[in-house]
């Protein structure tokens, strides 16, 4: 996939129309810069952009992936296909991110303990509190930075990498 190649034909397509990036970005609910990323080739347009975008140009998405034109409108078979890659990419988005919403209420709930550990320490040395603040407040930290991680820019290539791990470890297909 040459992401060059697909920006000059979004361009040429765009160009064709006589629409403009603000004309077309305000259509697909985004910025105009986003627009002139794609037809630069330095970003594509995600899944369920892309058939809009074949939609409004008339054009079959595996030419818009080839980055050159060749016949008529996408089948309705190859539509639906899609759409369904779509919302099968959707829900695993959605279970991730319940799945890092978990981690930061945790972190919360962990926080607070620690809190109420922090004001409800007898004035004497007891190991217990001691041990009680530092486990939670270990914790509440950990998950944070667990979550920072995962959803900074880095975070798709850590959960490639586990992917790669368990599959050569024969744990996953």
């Amino acid at each position: 996939m040459d992401q060059q190649k697909i920006g000059a034909l979004l361009k040429e397509l765009r160009r064709q129309r006589a629409v403009t990036q603000e004309q077309l970005a305000e259509m697909l609910n985004v910025s105009r810069r986003t627009v002139s990323r794609w037809e630069t080739g330095s970003n594509m347009p995600d899944l369920d952009i892309l058939i809009e975008i074949a939609d409004y140009y008339k054009i079959d998405i595996r030419e818009l992936l080839d980055g050159e034109r060749r016949s008529g409108q996408m089948e309705e078979e190859m539509k639906e296909t899609v759409w369904k890659m779509l919302d099968y990419s959707n829900e695993k988005k959605l279970k991730y991110m319940r799945r890092l919403h978990g981690c930061y209420i945790a972190a919360l709930i962990s926080f607070l303990i620690y809190l109420v550990t922090l004001f409800l320490k007898p004035g004497t040395p007891n190991g217990f509190f001691d041990f009680a603040q530092g486990l939670t407040l270990g914790i509440s930290f950990g998950m944070i930075v667990v979550g920072v991680l995962m959803t900074g820019k880095h975070g798709q290539k850590l959960r490639a990498l586990k992917m790669r791990l368990l599959k050569k470890q024969g744990l996953m297909q």
